[in-house]
């Protein structure tokens, strides 16, 4: 199943103990539910610094999987206590990515709901800060 969707999703980054860069958008999407998977997708704009890359978070039970595509090219595993290793690819080069995941929650359904990830980032295996997500998804009227 497939439905129109308004996405709204605040990104925190946290480096050095200085206030966080904060990050909000409120875009168009599509929720796709196919069994246990919900996926949602988006194009990242101008506000992002990441126009022209396609975003997919994909929720299965206590993973989330965000993946972009275009002019960055990722993909991130959240599960709760876990750490995983990607690459991130940007039109400036390649690099190693390990993300250790500190919350992930979601409630979300075919009529929407909120999603949080927390979790720190290491690039090259060196910590760069802590990051956050927070999105809020509603089903699209009309």
């Amino acid at each position: 199943m497939e439905k129109q969707i308004i996405l709204f999703v605040r990104g925190e980054q946290t480096y050095d103990a200085v206030a966080p860069e904060v990050t909000e958008l409120s875009t168009e999407g599509v929720m796709t539910i196919d069994g246990e998977e919900i996926t949602l997708t988006y194009q990242e704009s101008e506000i992002t610094g990441m126009e022209g890359t396609t975003t997919r978070f994909t929720v299965r039970g206590d993973t989330v999987v965000l993946e972009r595509t275009g002019t960055i090219v990722s993909r991130m595993e959240f599960t709760r206590g876990e750490r995983s290793s990607s690459l991130y690819e940007t039109p400036w080069g390649t690099m190693v990515v390990d993300i250790s995941t500190t919350k992930l929650t979601h409630r979300i359904t075919e009529r929407g709901g909120v999603m949080e990830i927390a979790f720190t980032i290491a690039v090259n295996h060196q910590v760069t800060g802590e990051n956050r997500f927070k999105v809020r998804v509603k089903e699209r009227m009309g």
